[in-house]
């Protein structure tokens, strides 16, 4: 059992709600592994280029992997993968990213591959991350960043996902901007409006409460 993890956006939590569903497994005594198949804005090291968000995804990934199968795809610039491909001098192989995620498939229970930005971003001049997510027949779950303009975001990408062919397999609301005073409405709109259940609501800032908040989420997955 898989599962893709895409967001309305960028900077709008998706890892965050990743490891927080990784612990969640984990805590089930579930071998679930987390990948991030395509990363932008990485930095170099003695071991190459490596992204933070896919090293936080291989840190709670049980059993261990290799950075390569969790982030086989791994470009320096911080922009869309067309754009850091076409500035690092290279041409994107979406099927090294196939080839990594049957890796990762045959080493756990769970894989959970997480996107970048959001559901259109390019990642080569002819596909976006739709594509890649067909590819790999993936049901999908949204995570929506609760903040002003989110339920405009969040409609227009959950009706994307179903109009390309993929399966919503459920949402959740992330509250990104504690600030936002009409945070609880906002989601009660979107869960009128979306066709697909929501998972749950993740407070800011709080890893364990969030952990807590998707062990029934977490759970629910592993049926799909």
């Amino acid at each position: 059992m898989s599962v893709f993890i895409t967001g309305t956006d960028t900077e709008i939590g998706k890892t965050y709600v990743a490891c927080a569903l990784l612990r969640a497994w984990r805590a089930q005594g579930v071998h679930a592994v987390g990948m991030k198949p395509l990363a932008t804005g990485a930095t170099p090291g003695p071991h190459g280029l490596r992204n933070d968000d896919a090293e936080r995804l291989l840190a709670l990934s049980h059993p261990g992997l290799r950075y390569e199968d969790v982030n086989p795809i791994c470009l320096a610039a911080p922009t869309a993968p067309q754009i850091a491909a076409d500035v690092a001098g290279v041409t994107l192989d979406l099927s090294v990213a196939l080839a990594a995620y049957r890796r990762c498939a045959a080493q756990a229970e769970i894989v959970l591959v997480e996107g970048l930005g959001g559901w259109m971003v390019p990642l080569t001049a002819e596909r976006v991350l739709a594509d890649l997510v067909r590819d790999l027949a993936l049901p999908v779950v949204l995570v929506a960043g609760i903040r002003l303009g989110a339920i405009n975001h969040t409609l227009l990408t959950a009706r994307a996902i179903v109009e390309d062919g993929c399966r919503l397999a459920g949402w959740i609301a992330n509250d990104v901007d504690p600030d936002y005073a009409y945070a609880g409405e906002s989601v009660e709109i979107l869960a009128d409006r979306i066709n697909a259940p929501l998972l749950g609501v993740v407070p800011h800032g709080d890893e364990a409460q969030a952990v807590a908040e998707l062990a029934g989420a977490a759970a629910l997955l592993r049926c799909l």
